[in-house]
C-alpha cells in the first residue's frame, strides 16, 4: 500500500458494501484510467468508506449519470470521462482520459468545479494524490451526514442520501428534506432540473 492511500484508509477507515471487480472490467478501462486506480480496485474493490460518506464506484455504472450532467457541455469534446468515485450526497469525482482529476460535480446545487489539467504530472502519482488529499468535510453537505446516517440508515453501494424536493425545485440543503434513493436514477433527473454552473478553479 502506497502512503498516499494509507493516509486516506487512516481518515475514511475500513471499507463497507465491497464490490468485486472482475478481470473484464480492469481490461476494458487499461489506458483510460490510471494503472494505479485499476491496482486499487484490483485490491480494494468498490466499495463506501467513512460509513458510507465516500464510494468508489464502478464508470460503466454511472455513464448514464455522466451523461446527464456533462453530456451536452462543451467537456466532453474535449475529453472522454469516467466518474471514479462519488460521495454520499451525490458529489460525483469524473477523471479524464487525457486531462486526469480536472472536473468534480456538486450535483445537489448544479455546480461543476473544472481545473486545468497539470500536464506535468504523472497520471498515476495524480492518482495517489487525489486519494491522499480526500477530506471528510469536503463529502459532506452541511453537516448532515451523520444526522443523516442516524435517521436513513446506512447506504448500499447504489443508494445515497438525495434531497427532495431537489433545490431546484424549492428544496433546501436540510436533514428534514433528505430521502434515501437511487443513486444513478437520481443524480440523472436531478441534471434535468437546472442548468450546470462552471466554475473555475
Amino acid at each position: 500500500m502506497d502512503e498516499d492511500f494509507a493516509l486516506f484508509l487512516a481518515k475514511f477507515g475500513p471499507a463497507i458494501d465491497k464490490r468485486y471487480v472482475p478481470p473484464s472490467t480492469i481490461d476494458r478501462y487499461r489506458g483510460k484510467l490510471p494503472d494505479q486506480l485499476l491496482a486499487y480496485w484490483q485490491e480494494y474493490g468498490w466499495c463506501g468508506y467513512a460509513d458510507g460518506l465516500f464510494w468508489t464506484v464502478n464508470p460503466q455504472e454511472y455513464e448514464p449519470a455522466l451523461e446527464a450532467w456533462i453530456g451536452d457541455t462543451p467537456f466532453m469534446e474535449q475529453d472522454a470521462y469516467h466518474v471514479i468515485a462519488r460521495s454520499a450526497f451525490g458529489k460525483l469525482y469524473l477523471w479524464g482520459e487525457e486531462t486526469g482529476e480536472t472536473l468534480t460535480v456538486f450535483t445537489p446545487a448544479s455546480i461543476c468545479f473544472a481545473s486545468s489539467p497539470d500536464d506535468d504530472i504523472d497520471r498515476d502519482f495524480e492518482m495517489r494524490l487525489f486519494f491522499g488529499g480526500l477530506s471528510l468535510h469536503s463529502n459532506d453537505v452541511e453537516g448532515l451526514f451523520a444526522p443523516a446516517l442516524q435517521k436513513l440508515g446506512r447506504l448500499a453501494h447504489d443508494d445515497m442520501y438525495g434531497f427532495v424536493p431537489a433545490p431546484a425545485l424549492g428544496g433546501t440543503l436540510t436533514l428534514a428534506h433528505l430521502q434515501k434513493v437511487k443513486a444513478v436514477e437520481h443524480l440523472a433527473f436531478i441534471a434535468q432540473l437546472a442548468p450546470l454552473y462552471v466554475i473555475e478553479v
